[in-house]
């Protein structure tokens, strides 16, 4: 299946990212993955070595004629979101990604992609092992764990790279000169609650499912739906409305993911089921139409299900469910200096609830520190009134953009002459590395620029293989116009 994606140009590139394909390398288990790209550095001869926690750097001279010139960190991440849909059978742990072609498009069966940050990855390699692409001397930094805290950037520590430019090759859209990014932060809300046996005899599995998911930061602007938040509308309804009680809810499983799917088990008395089942129908069709543009595929049903031991208690229930409905979810505000820019975001996660505790995950971003704590604080505010614990982990701050540098300039300039459009230098929600790598390498010039990946974060993620192309020729002749130290 994935010889058809070694036939694709240029070819070192797409060779390169199926093998990288074939190393399961989900985040905080990076171990394979690494011992990867070690034996790759090393195999080519090259200065090869691993940090503390597991980056991989990569060093490689100079082309002939060009020794003088800028030594240059190309810099992308090793770990890949792992995202499938519930009818598809697949162990991220042990397989590598199932990819096929689709016209203009590389897709994977029913799982992510890794084309975030795969494509940089596999880009990166193509010029390691290249005996014919001019280029300066290169640093190669293949940080870990970017998905789900950014610790490999964090860790890293200052004197490591030399280089005073850096490339980082983690944008989506191949339009796009990336100069600036949000920070972020997770909170999680934890606590217990006391049960009871059901008084009902009826149990149903209440399904949310088929919404389009998606970046939690990178698509945020977009409106979709988030299975928690639309779930948590649904048992609200049927706690006021036909004293349903709760006895578990596992929506959403990524952080930095727009949850795509959520499921609830509820009891509730059986002669009451036929006025349950149409208020189930009555809120499936209300939000269908709703989210009918931005989910066309979502889908809400109700099943009937064993009864089980234990539901939450009632109070407990209603105070749990008005946190959740209360929990900010989506765009927080807009920039005001940057048009179209969102400044800060909340994503609520992970809702998980069963046998007597319960675990809430947001993932809060904003290009504004201060403005990100302020609603960190909010959040927090809400999950506390309930007595729960909110603990916060995985800050990372924002990256300033500087649209002077001359990187920026140099680059702007050359994708108008190869493209004959100006390119969009912007700043973006999502969160990227340069910010953190920054701390510790104040003077390093840093932009960041990729191919179109649609998608990314959920099963639909796609990579575009002429955009490809295109921004691997906007690489290459960025490099040669490097100038001199």
């Amino acid at each position: 299946m994935n010889e058809q994606i070694r036939t694709l140009q240029p070819g070192a590139l797409w060779n390169h990212f199926a093998d990288l394909n074939a190393v399961p390398r989900p985040s905080k288990k990076e171990e394979r993955v690494r011992a990867f790209m070690k034996a790759f550095g090393e195999g080519l001869k090259l200065e090869t070595m691993e940090d503390e926690v597991g980056n991989v750097i990569i060093k490689k001279p100079a082309t002939a004629g060009m020794e003088d010139r800028q030594t240059i960190v190309l810099q992308s991440h090793l770990d890949m979101v792992h995202q499938k849909n519930s009818d598809t059978t697949f162990d991220f742990d042990k397989q590598g990604i199932e990819m096929y072609v689709d016209g203009d498009w590389v897709r994977a069966r029913g799982t992510t992609l890794g084309a975030d940050n795969g494509i940089g990855v596999a880009s990166i390699m193509s010029l390691l092992s290249s005996t014919d692409i001019p280029h300066p001397p290169l640093e190669a930094l293949f940080t870990i764990d970017e998905e789900t805290g950014m610790t490999g950037a964090l860790a890293l520590k200052g004197g490591v790279l030399s280089g005073s430019i850096l490339l980082n090759l983690d944008t989506e859209a191949d339009n796009e000169l990336t100069i600036g990014c949000a920070g972020g932060v997770d909170i999680t809300a934890t606590g217990s609650y006391k049960t009871m046996k059901p008084s009902g005899d009826a149990a149903f599995t209440i399904s949310v499912k088929g919404l389009t998911g998606g970046h939690s930061g990178a698509e945020i602007h977009l409106g979709r739906g988030n299975a928690n938040k639309l779930m948590n509308r649904i048992l609200l309804h049927l706690t006021n409305e036909c004293d349903a009680s709760i006895a578990s809810i596992n929506g959403g499983s990524l952080r930095n993911a727009i949850p795509r799917e959520s499921v609830a088990v509820i009891v509730t008395d059986r002669e009451d089921t036929a006025k349950v089942k149409d208020a189930v129908a009555m809120l499936a069709g209300i939000l269908k139409e709703e989210y009918r543009v931005t989910d066309p595929k979502l889908v809400i049903t109700m099943e009937a299900a064993e009864v089980p031991a234990q539901v939450m208690i009632a109070g407990f229930q209603l105070k749990l469910l008005r946190a959740i409905y209360t929990c900010a979810n989506g765009i927080y505000r807009m920039s005001p200096e940057i048009s179209g820019l969102v400044q800060s975001s909340n994503n609520l996660a992970r809702v998980l609830v069963a046998d007597g505790t319960y675990s809430l995950q947001c993932l809060t971003r904003s290009s504004v520190d201060t403005e990100k704590d302020d609603l960190a604080a909010a959040i927090s505010s809400a999950f506390e009134l309930m007595d729960a614990d909110v603990a916060y982990a995985g800050g990372y701050p924002g990256w300033a953009p500087r649209p002077d540098a001359p990187i920026v300039k140099l680059m702007s300039g050359l994708y108008k002459e190869m493209f004959h459009e100006e390119a969009h230098v912007n700043a973006v929600h999502a969160g990227l590395e340069c910010g953190i790598l920054g701390a510790n390498y104040p003077d390093m010039q840093m932009i960041s620029f990729g191919p179109n990946i649609n998608g990314a974060h959920s099963p639909d993620e796609c990579a575009q293989i002429s955009s490809v192309q295109k921004f691997w020729s906007f690489l290459l002749e960025t490099l040669k116009r490097i100038p001199k130290a």
